[in-house]
């Protein structure tokens, strides 16, 4: 009995974790461009680390109001925007500063 309390335990807090430690994914699962971290933005098509930090570099002068704003940024005309659309999302700005990271 304490063996399974223990391993409920142990997967309530692996669950724990694992929901804090990907802030970034919205709700429908599209990378949010307003916290996300450099490694989460190059896992998006198209995406490398020139552009994720443009991306950064952007949104902390002009956080992202829709999807469609990430043309804004230097480098990503409308091939590229269509081919991230329904990947990523925008949500809140990250108060703490955590999506910040670069």
């Amino acid at each position: 009995m304490r063996k399974t309390l223990g391993r409920i335990a142990g997967i309530a807090v692996l669950l724990s974790a694992l929901a804090v430690a990907a802030p970034s994914r919205a709700a429908d699962g599209g990378v949010n461009l307003n916290t996300a971290t450099q490694e989460e933005l190059v896992t998006l098509p198209g995406v490398g680390p020139a552009k994720a930090k443009a991306i950064i570099d952007y949104r902390n002068a002009h956080p992202f109001k829709s999807v469609e704003e990430v043309k804004n940024v230097r480098g990503i005309g409308d091939h590229l925007y269509e081919s991230l659309k329904g990947k990523v999302s925008v949500g809140p700005v990250a108060s703490s500063g955590a999506g910040d990271r670069h």
